[in-house]
């Protein structure tokens, strides 16, 4: 979101007295002195503190969310690809035990690192890394956002990465970090283009994105699928790129940037006169209106991270988690 940037303030104030400021004199607009929209100062997105309890209260939710089946109680702390991933999650899970999670397990995030860049307008937003006690040795990766200062602290993405595929970020001399524009030309892809790019490339190939377990090898493991006996199976993919779901990136300190953006994705299969679709597991079947007589069509939302190099290059895609939200029988 573009603003006007209004005067800098020397960067060792912290946030709270740059808010008071702000307020300060825009409470003076009635004598005629000049307003200075706390909107449109330069700010990191969160102290240190608050992206810790932010974590926390997320950490929190999801448990309590998780261990009862129930989406309304991590409602306040999810949004965009994670809400609908999470939330046709909780559905399935509550429809098949209503009595909640007979296999929970608190999930623990450890060993937390915030990258928080500074900037003017909303959305704010920062990301956490840390390591879980789930998903082996890989990093959890989450993206926080919010829209005003009385809105609480929602993931917007969750993914999870090896270790050693989290880059170095370029951080100033106060170690905050700076967020790449949508619509930046200096990268392989711009940020705000990769979503569409992505959905382009697991239908028609292309050189965009490098050779990996969530390029290449899905589309050769989706092109087996489509041609077994029997039963045909369609791909359809598509751009998530409006409000919640908007990309945001992160510039690393080799002057390309990582970027998280959102996908979605629809399978349909149709059986062979006289055949059958495989019958789906009950989760599928917990999201899935009308019969199940000839075909299946199922809706997935899928969340990305990706390194995407300054200049010419290819983008390499880290990770991708993706949930089904919903499916249609007929």
């Amino acid at each position: 979101m573009s603003r006007d940037r209004g005067p800098r303030r020397p960067r060792r104030l912290d946030r709270s007295a740059l808010i008071a400021a702000s307020v300060t004199a825009l409470s003076l607009t009635v004598s005629g002195c000049v307003v200075v929209h706390g909107e449109r100062v330069v700010l990191p997105a969160a102290t240190r503190a608050e992206a810790a309890e932010a974590l926390r209260q997320f950490t929190a939710a999801y448990n309590e969310s998780d261990k009862a089946y129930d989406a309304s109680l991590d409602a306040d702390h999810t949004t965009g690809a994670l809400a609908a991933i999470d939330s046709a999650r909780l559905k399935a899970g509550r429809a098949n035990n209503p009595d909640g999670n007979p296999s929970h397990t608190p999930l623990k995030l450890t060993d937390a690192k915030y990258t928080i860049p500074e900037k003017a307008g909303w959305p704010r937003w920062f990301l956490a890394d840390a390591r879980g006690n789930k998903g082996g040795e890989a990093r959890w990766l989450l993206v926080f956002t919010r829209d005003g200062l009385e809105d609480p602290w929602e993931v917007a993405y969750l993914t999870l990465v090896a270790p050693d595929d989290v880059p170095e970020f370029k951080t100033d001399e106060d170690g905050w970090a700076e967020a790449v524009p949508a619509n930046s030309t200096d990268l392989a892809a711009a940020p705000a283009d990769l979503s569409e790019d992505y959905a382009t490339y697991l239908e028609d190939g292309g050189k965009t994105f490098a050779d990996g377990a969530h390029t290449s090898s899905w589309r050769q493991l989706r092109e087996k699928r489509s041609t077994r006996p029997g039963l045909v199976t369609q791909y359809i993919d598509e751009p998530l790129t409006n409000g919640d779901y908007a990309p945001l990136a992160l510039r690393t300190k080799d002057g390309g940037a990582l970027v998280f953006f959102a996908t979605r994705h629809f399978e349909k299969q149709t059986a062979a006169r006289g055949a059958s679709v495989p019958t789906p597991n009950k989760d599928v079947l917990a999201l899935t209106d009308g019969e199940i007589k000839q075909s299946l069509t199922m809706e997935f939302v899928s969340n990305e991270v990706a390194l995407d190099p300054a200049g010419p290059g290819q983008v390499s895609v880290l990770g991708r988690i993706q949930g089904l939200t919903s499916a249609k029988g007929e």
